[in-house]
């Protein structure tokens, strides 16, 4: 069976553990049949990479939803795989898990943004999931419980499993537990709207991250540079005062050209961003790397190709480190496939990676999940072999590839 493109999980067994004992067993049990399984969380990630085919079971992670540890002082939490980002976010005292991923809102779990390698804006400043893992527990395919940080039982030669697994999409282990670094809450937050074009935002965005102001998050989206400041009030807004100096010096804007949000406007224009990211039924949505400098030429490539196609393609770009996401919507997968595969080859030509996120309809038919394999594929191979012999854990989903 498949997953298709669409966000449906097909409807087969389901195992959902509640602990690491039910989990090996689990994966254990699956392993004895022979049988090919979908590692699940909530599903909200469930249109990334190809279609999952030929599963004959799922294992459900989301019974996995407890906080095993939480040590403030020590800034500390130890979770399972299942419990939703957003629910672990409300039980911390003044603390947070510094992710903001465009899924976490919709439920996604610790184990799925871990496996996805998902994140934010905030990744400007505090990388992804797996930079702020200090341990995991999985079970690989053949039952064995593995760990690595805190009290090893198994480092599996070596391997940092948190990078291992880090956008894996569920084909090398089924993540139990996580413990993470936590931080503290800001006092404040304050955001600067510029408006510009993407080669001024890149010039804007250049200066900025190379100056001592440490804004958190630089994203360009929809003619506007955002760039978010978090800490005391005072500092805020004294660094947003220099910001917009700074900006206005390195870009030519005129007096007005740069403005300050907070409150409502500033969680507004922030939930923008997370929309296109996260898209909706019938649209494409693609995820990209590149080098940060990349992004003018291909904001202008995705521009000619949207009118070439008569098309809506929105842009949002975390500028300062070089991952971009798109969102297609309009006419049909002939269009939305025409734009993938010649944007896809102006990113891959410039030495990029896509991944396609989210699909409207048909477009499976018309153009490959992944493009062309890496150079690193032979030690992508042997990392599956090692990990998991028999291809059982999500069939297809880095297909062709392996």
């Amino acid at each position: 069976m498949s997953s298709s493109g669409s966000e449906s999980t097909p409807e087969l067994p389901a195992k959902r553990p509640v602990d690491l004992r039910e989990a090996r067993d689990a994966v254990a049990d699956t392993a004895g049949a022979g049988q090919r399984v979908l590692l699940r969380g909530a599903g909200t990630a469930q249109s990334w990479g190809g279609p999952v085919r030929d599963a004959a079971a799922i294992i459900d992670t989301t019974g996995l939803d407890q906080i095993l540890a939480y040590n403030p002082a020590d800034m500390t939490v130890a979770v399972g795989a299942g419990i939703a980002l957003r629910d672990l976010q409300a039980k911390l005292d003044g603390q947070r898990v510094a992710l903001d991923a465009a899924r976490v809102p919709e439920g996604a779990t610790v184990g799925g943004l871990l496996a996805t390698g998902d994140a934010g804006p905030l990744r400007a400043t505090y990388g992804t999931l797996r930079d702020l893992v200090i341990g995991v527990t999985v079970v690989l395919a053949d039952g064995t419980v593995a760990r690595s940080g805190g009290h090893v039982i198994k480092n599996v030669a070596g391997y940092d499993l948190a990078k291992v697994l880090s956008g894996s999409l569920g084909t090398l282990g089924l993540v139990v537990e996580v413990v993470l670094r936590v931080h503290p809450l800001p006092e404040a937050t304050g955001t600067l709207a510029v408006v510009c074009d993407v080669p001024t935002a890149f010039t804007c965005a250049s200066g900025l991250l190379a100056s001592p102001l440490e804004p958190v998050a630089v994203e360009w989206y929809a003619g506007r540079l955002l760039v978010r400041f978090e800490g005391t009030r005072a500092g805020v807004t004294t660094r947003m005062g220099k910001a917009t100096d700074l900006v206005r010096e390195d870009s030519g804007l005129a007096h007005g050209g740069a403005d300050v949000l907070d409150g409502a406007g500033e969680s507004a224009a922030w939930d923008e961003v997370a929309d296109v990211v996260r898209g909706a039924p019938g649209d494409t949505v693609l995820r990209v790397g590149s080098r940060a400098s990349d992004l003018p030429d291909l904001a202008a490539r995705l521009d000619a190709l949207a009118t070439d196609h008569d098309i809506d393609a929105t842009l949002t770009s975390s500028v300062g480190i070089g991952v971009h996401t798109v969102r297609i919507r309009g006419d049909e997968a002939a269009a939305h496939a025409a734009v993938v595969a010649a944007w896809r080859s102006a990113v891959l030509e410039r030495g990029g990676s896509v991944t396609l996120h989210r699909r409207i309809a048909g477009l499976d038919d018309l153009v490959p999940s992944w493009g062309p394999a890496p150079a690193t594929l032979p030690l992508l191979r042997a990392l599956k072999t090692q990990l998991d012999r028999d291809n059982r854990l999500g069939p297809g989903r880095f297909a062709p590839w392996y």
